[in-house]
């Protein structure tokens, strides 16, 4: 029992994060509801995580592998909360496919959209507005995500329209006149599974904050929302009176604070300003969702070749990351250029013996000399080459701003860049064979989505783990 104690107490205190987690005290309650948790109970509703963040979250290529993870271990309890409709080109929901129709009038919290005055907005940073009767959204669930609990969000206020709502063969209206301003969730339990539901506008405008749809036997649902280039203080924009009618009717379980990146490449980055929009930001989930655990995502390592990106917050400055070059050909009389190193299992020494010098013999006698040693192929050298990358100074501001704020209010943190491998590993992941980073040395694909949601339920497991040890 000795050993998990002292493990437990590392990995709370421990500046860099042991294994990557930190402070996972605060995750207790998550991890008790967790462990029990049923599979394949009919009306229980699943464990629910609700991911609020940038591109890494709304993008899905994480969360939706570790969403698969989770759902195989303990069940599936539905594709959870999501931005409602099609809110921009290239929108992903992956597990159900998303419509929307013409007729509709788009807000967010950040991008060309985000121009005030803004509708009501909530968890997932967009707002559809109807613009003409008839106007339509649809969802439609793959085979392994059939909901029987579908919650429509919206804003009630005066002189608002109705919605109407099949799912199935079923059909209802929810009507959103009112005297005054409000956010209305509704929610709808089905007899049996369904695959679809459609809502469309009637007469008069309404505005569609967001939607969800769960399965209610037991199991887990993740729900990923986010918006594309977002920082944290542009989620501030979201309302309060729409935020904890949301959490109210969603229930999350555990919520994850992931952003970071954006602010890590801002022309000019400042701590201060960040620490306290952090701060206030805990602070309001903490009043909008009393007693649920907070995790959150330091920012992961990523690249750039911007010279701005050198001096963007103050401290020192980035070292820069090595990358690999072509194969060169070493013989007899080449070497390595200055300033590179070879990587890989092999050495150039020992690989060519050296040449002796050969003994003094008669003219005649003398042997033909020997060919020469065949090329040698050494792989990929990395070095630091011209214009090179490395990670913008904002990046290690933000993590030291994320490690110490989490410390302090004691929220679980996962320290993203240190299981990547630490500073320039996203030069690695972009190299790796095959690759796990896309070429702007910033977004995943899907091996490396895979990957990181690999790494982090791993992480998480152990925590469990441990925390099942100490209890």
């Amino acid at each position: 029992m000795m050993v998990p104690l002292m493990a437990l107490a590392a990995a709370a205190s421990a500046p860099n994060c042991a294994d990557g987690l930190c402070n996972i005290r605060g995750l207790e309650p998550f991890f008790e509801k967790l462990e029990s948790q049923p599979r394949n109970q009919p009306g229980k509703k699943p464990v629910h995580i609700l991911q609020i963040g940038d591109s890494h979250t709304a993008g899905d290529t994480i969360t939706g592998s570790w969403r698969e993870i989770l759902q195989a271990r303990y069940g599936g309890g539905g594709r959870g909360v999501l931005a409602a409709g099609r809110p921009y080109q290239g929108y992903l929901t992956r597990g159900v496919t998303a419509e929307m129709s013409s007729g509709w009038k788009i807000a967010s919290t950040f991008g060309s959209a985000s121009t005030p005055p803004r509708p009501m907005m909530g968890v997932s940073g967009f707002s559809l507005t109807s613009q003409a009767p008839g106007a339509r959204i649809a969802l439609t669930a793959d085979a392994g995500q059939m909901f029987d609990r579908f919650i429509l969000c919206a804003a009630a206020e005066p002189d608002a329209g109705a919605l109407t709502i099949r799912i199935g063969a079923r059909t209802d209206r929810m009507q959103l006149d009112s005297a005054t301003r409000r956010a209305e969730c509704r929610t709808f339990e089905l007899t049996q599974p369904a695959f679809t539901v459609e809502v469309i506008a009637e007469d008069r405008p309404v505005t569609i904050t967001s939607w969800a749809t769960f399965r209610d036997n037991g199991g887990i649902a993740l729900s990923n929302v986010g918006v594309v280039g977002s920082q944290l203080q542009h989620f501030a924009r979201s309302d309060d009176a729409v935020v904890s009618e949301e959490l109210r009717a969603y229930k999350p379980d555990l919520i994850i604070i992931e952003f970071g990146t954006n602010e890590g490449f801002s022309p000019i980055f400042r701590p201060n300003e960040y620490e306290i929009t952090l701060r206030s930001q805990i602070g309001r989930i903490r009043r909008l969702a009393p007693g649920v655990p907070i995790m959150l995502f330091g920012a992961p390592d990523a690249s750039s070749r911007r010279a701005e990106m050198l001096r963007n917050a103050p401290g020192p400055m980035p070292q820069p990351c090595a990358e690999p070059g072509p194969a060169p050909v070493v013989t007899a009389s080449s070497s390595l250029p200055p300033g590179q190193t070879r990587i890989g299992t092999g050495r150039l020494d020992n690989l060519l013996a050296d040449i002796a010098e050969p003994e003094t013999v008669d003219e005649d006698d003398a042997a033909p000399p020997p060919p020469p040693p065949p090329p040698v192929s050494t792989g990929p050298v990395w070095s630091v080459r011209a214009n090179p990358l490395f990670p913008p100074a904002g990046l290690r501001a933000v993590r030291d701003v994320q490690r110490r704020v989490a410390a302090q209010l004691g929220i679980a943190f996962w320290d993203w860049e240190a299981r990547m491998g630490g500073a320039c590993s996203a030069v690695k992941w972009v190299k790796a064979d095959p690759p796990l980073m896309r070429g702007d040395y910033v977004h995943f694909n899907s091996a490396g989505g895979r990957d990181v949601a690999q790494r982090l339920n791993a992480d998480l497991e152990r925590a469990r783990t441990m925390m099942s040890a100490t209890r």
